[in-house]
């Protein structure tokens, strides 16, 4: 599991469709009290599997140890 590399929700993007969270088998997520999906788990997050950002429409999931 990932220490170094998890995922970061862009509220400007973010749609609040909640994809990502019902599409992660591994609990990193869930909905936050301002409605926008939370990355409560970090460390539960496999390193570079991308599966939320492939599923979120909107572009709005970047990852934390990216490089850009």
């Amino acid at each position: 599991m990932a220490k170094n590399w998890y995922p970061i929700i862009d509220k400007e993007k973010c749609i609040q469709c909640y994809q990502c969270v019902n599409f992660c088998p591994h609990g990193v997520y869930e909905i936050g009290q301002d409605g926008y999906p939370l990355v409560k788990n970090p460390d539960n997050c496999v390193e570079f599997c991308r599966g939320c950002q492939k599923v979120c429409e909107n572009d709005a999931i970047k990852y934390y140890g990216d490089k850009e």
